[in-house]
């Protein structure tokens, strides 16, 4: 292969995964001021990857595009105001973007160095997920011992996070999933309620187990009408967290104001009369407009890693020339935790 290529999943139309994206070759990437170049040695998905290939993902970039959020691998080169120190290191890292390719560029702030032994799946974990579920549990909505706290996706990519977060923190976890083997596993990090969304609807089955009292944080990745549901469970002094639109199905202008809709209408001046709060989260914004806060988490999650906080969970490392199975396997709701690739 030419030194000066490199080969990348690029996104050439919306629709199937399997339909819509290509193995190509491209030039490498020049890092540019306070940048580096990572030599990957894989990549990890999230579920906006999934939204992103459908066109259901508005901050992704125009066709035909590298989509991909994260990577995992060696900084081989540094751009202007970066620390030629950083040469050599093996870490994770978020990027804006492009992270489907051997070779990513990313802002310096945007990685940790990691352990030469990481499997990459786990790195990968810690990425964009830790850093949503880092930011979310302990910058946005603090958590405090002895609350409940109800996660939605429980076992997915940011909620098994979520979950360890919580009930490192002294709380009383309600962790919603789909099936035994998810609840099982939930249940082995210390979630008290499991909520099993295939044995009927999830917000009576909370409410059975909340026996009259109501919850004080809760973190949505859905969106649509559980949104209504959850806030009829949200008490005084509560916050929901909303970061994700899993229930969101049709594309455009029609499948937007159906989704919105079914979320309901918000009404500001009763929520500082129930003292609730709602409070939304991305990233990637995060990231634009706060990078060292963004460095602040990647940190963190890093070191709760060593420290054995968080203890991620990799559901498959696939080659990444099955990056189209991968994403249709992360659609269909079948995964527990990370899922990612390995060049």
């Amino acid at each position: 292969m030419n030194p000066s290529t490199m080969q990348t999943w690029t996104l050439t139309a919306h629709g199937e995964p399997s339909s819509v994206l290509e193995l190509q070759q491209r030039d490498k990437p020049e890092p540019g001021a306070n940048q580096v170049r990572i030599h990957c040695e894989g990549f990890g998905l999230n579920y906006a990857d999934v939204m992103a290939v459908k066109g259901l993902y508005r901050e992704a970039p125009p066709l035909p595009s590298v989509l991909g959020y994260e990577v995992v691998g060696r900084v081989e080169a540094v751009g202007s105001g970066s620390p030629a120190t950083l040469i050599g290191k093996r870490v994770v890292a978020m990027t804006r973007f492009g992270g489907y390719a051997q070779y990513a560029i990313t802002d310096h702030r945007a990685m940790a160095e990691i352990p030469e032994h990481m499997p990459i799946g786990e790195a990968a974990a810690l990425a964009t997920q830790g850093c949503t579920a880092w930011y979310a549990a302990r910058v946005l909505c603090l958590l405090r011992k002895g609350e409940r706290v109800l996660v939605h996706s429980a076992a997915g990519g940011v909620g098994h996070l979520l979950v360890q977060l919580a009930v490192a923190q002294g709380c009383e976890v309600f962790a919603v999933a789909s099936g035994k083997e998810k609840g099982d596993y939930l249940r082995g990090l210390g979630a008290k309620h499991v909520i099993d969304r295939t044995r009927g609807d999830y917000a009576a089955q909370v409410r059975t187990l909340l026996k009259g009292n109501t919850l004080d944080a809760i973190f949505n990745a859905v969106g649509g009408s559980s949104f209504k549901k959850d806030m009829r469970m949200l008490g005084g002094g509560g916050r929901i967290v909303l970061f994700g639109g899993a229930e969101r199905g049709g594309i455009g202008l029609f499948g937007t104001l159906r989704f919105v809709w079914r979320m309901g209408l918000v009404v500001p001046i009763f929520l500082m009369m129930r003292s609730q709060s709602i409070l939304g989260l991305n990233m990637l914004r995060i990231s634009e407009g706060h990078p060292q806060l963004l460095a602040e988490c990647q940190h963190a999650v890093v070191r709760a890693y060593r420290e054995g906080t968080l203890k991620p969970r990799v559901h498959k490392e696939y080659p990444a020339t099955e990056l189209p199975l991968a994403l249709a396997d992360l659609e269909s709701g079948r995964t527990v935790g990370k899922v990612a690739l390995r060049w």
